[in-house]
């Protein structure tokens, strides 16, 4: 059967969509792009946010009006959305033929063949797949270090979707990563809900810095930290990053603001202190990239609290930020809390915060623009620098007279840049 995958949400997700495209493969389906020439649709949905909710609703919803006019034969629902509210979408879509959650990948043969309507819970460990197929470029992969989250920040219904943080043991890790890196991968992004706290509940501490150590004697790849949460950044871990040129000079840090109060409120471990503590530790590192995410507009937040939050990210001056305004999501903790602001003062807000970090790439474009740096190929016309993670930091579009191949790292001079979108040539 021919089998067309949707993958919505993040990197984590697309992760669980490889295990189950190659389990499928395993199986004897083929796998396919094109939903016109699909037997079977499979998505894997996001439910993290309202909104995320809501656009995998009408994905569901789209693919459910294709098997009702024959296109398709087979519906199956996975992931975060299908985790959160089972019971609802099983009512909601009974055109589908499975609906399962997370951990899919070990049933998605089977309901392919009879159906499956089943939420089971977030398995106690976790391992390297089985079966894995590559979903992104060849050379540049995810790999997920581990899943589900410990802390219990307020705002967030990750912890009920996905469980309690379960670890990849080091060897696994580093036996996905070895099948990658033969596989073509030059850049491999760790992932997570928190890498930071990887090992947590393998090696009874955090133990980003021991899966490091055995990640840099992988030969081929280097590796991008996504997901990292600042409370646990260190002198030890910066220290390793700065003498080993095999980890990329970039890092992912969720600061979420940048005051005291509402952090707190947040349920975040942070306070404004320990955040410019881990930035300027960070900053250490010559050349070090550094993207947050901020929400905007949470409860209670005064107009003077959101002016220090801005503050602290025109000091920090992140190379990459998204912003987004407070959704209050059921089951959180937040959800509950008092003083709401008005659904058109968060997203205000929120873009004031976007506008100052637009001042703050202008000037860092303003500096790029005259040299030459190092990008490493996704096509033969685009790329991108150290400081660009895959999908979601901008890319470099580039000009040259040869043909540029997808995975070479080749210099080029920055010509000109807006937001994260810049362009180079190539002088060869």
């Amino acid at each position: 059967m021919r089998v067309c995958f949707i993958s919505l949400g993040c990197p984590k997700n697309l992760a669980d969509t490889e295990e189950m495209m190659g389990a499928l493969a395993k199986a004897g389906h083929s796998v396919t792009g094109d939903l016109n020439h699909a037997d079977a649709a499979v998505i894997n949905t996001c439910g993290f946010l309202a909104s995320a909710s809501r656009e995998s609703r009408r994905e569901i919803a789209t693919l459910a009006a294709l098997k009702k006019r024959g296109k398709i034969k087979k519906l199956i629902i996975t992931g975060c959305l299908a985790q959160r509210e089972g019971p609802a979408l099983i009512k909601e879509f009974p055109l589908a033929d499975s609906i399962l959650g997370i951990a899919a990948a070990d049933d998605i043969a089977a309901s392919l063949k009879t159906g499956m309507k089943r939420i089971l819970p977030p398995p106690s460990k976790l391992c390297a797949p089985k079966y894995r197929m590559t979903a992104t470029m060849p050379h540049s992969v995810f790999l997920k270090i581990a899943d589900g989250c410990a802390n219990r920040c307020a705002y967030c219904a990750i912890p009920s979707i996905r469980g309690e943080l379960r670890s990849k043991p080091v060897a696994d890790v580093v036996s996905e990563a070895r099948a990658l890196s033969a596989n073509g991968a030059v850049e491999i992004s760790l992932i997570a809900q928190d890498t930071t706290a990887y090992g947590t509940d393998l090696y009874g501490k955090p133990s980003l810095l021991k899966l490091l150590s055995a990640l840099v004697n992988v030969s081929g790849p280097r590796w991008r930290i996504m997901y990292a949460y600042p409370d646990l950044v260190d002198e030890a871990l910066v220290k390793f990053i700065a003498s080993h040129e095999q980890i990329i000079r970039y890092m992912d840090v969720p600061v979420q603001h940048g005051c005291t109060r509402i952090l707190k409120l947040m349920n975040r471990r942070s306070t404004e202190q320990s955040l410019r503590r881990a930035v300027s530790l960070l900053r250490r590192i010559p050349g070090m990239a550094l993207r947050t995410t901020f929400i905007a507009g949470f409860h209670g937040e005064t107009r003077a609290e959101h002016e220090r939050a801005k503050k602290f990210l025109q000091w920090a001056k992140f190379d990459s930020v998204a912003v987004f305004p407070y959704s209050p999501e059921k089951g959180t903790a937040a959800y509950s809390l008092p003083d709401h602001l008005p659904a058109k003062e968060r997203q205000r807000r929120a873009h004031e915060l976007a506008e100052a970090q637009s001042r703050i790439v202008d000037g860092i474009n303003k500096k790029l623009i005259g040299k030459t740096v190092n990008v490493l190929m996704d096509s033969e016309c685009e790329g991108r620098l150290e400081g660009q993670a895959p999908d979601i930091d901008g890319y470099v579009i580039v000009e040259s007279r040869k043909p540029l191949k997808s995975g070479e790292t080749v210099p080029v001079k920055i010509v000109s840049a807006k937001g994260y979108i810049r362009k180079a040539v190539f002088p060869g």
